[in-house]
């Protein structure tokens, strides 16, 4: 079993991405409404490197979902290309990112 999360930042392709998933096997996961650390930190403490880096570093989108479930090893690459069809390509500037764990036990999950 893995763990995938996927930070979305591109929110509005959140519905779709989910009606998705749940065709490609996904029976259930956690949204999280979440925000960028550099978008977090307090202007009146930066440091001027960290003002240069916003610059370069800031998604300009207010919100970000973060999304993750757990699917078997062998669902993974379907979940991985799911994603990637639903944003558009998740390697793309402002869209999200997606990663994945391995995890040695899950309790409480729901048997099919």
């Amino acid at each position: 079993m893995q763990v995938i999360f996927v930070v979305l930042n591109k929110v509005d392709c959140l519905d779709d991405l989910l009606a998705r998933l749940k065709k490609a096997g996904v029976t259930g996961g956690t949204i999280v409404d979440s925000t960028g650390m550099v978008k977090s930190i307090d202007e009146s403490d930066e440091s001027y490197l960290l003002g240069s880096l916003r610059l370069f570093l800031e998604n300009p989108l207010p919100e970000s979902k973060t999304i993750f479930f757990i699917v078997n090893d062998d669902q993974v690459e379907l979940v991985r290309k799911t994603v990637d069809d639903a944003v558009g390509g998740i390697n793309n500037p402002h869209t999200g990112i997606m990663f994945g764990m391995p995890i040695s036990f899950a309790d409480g999950l729901m048997k099919k």
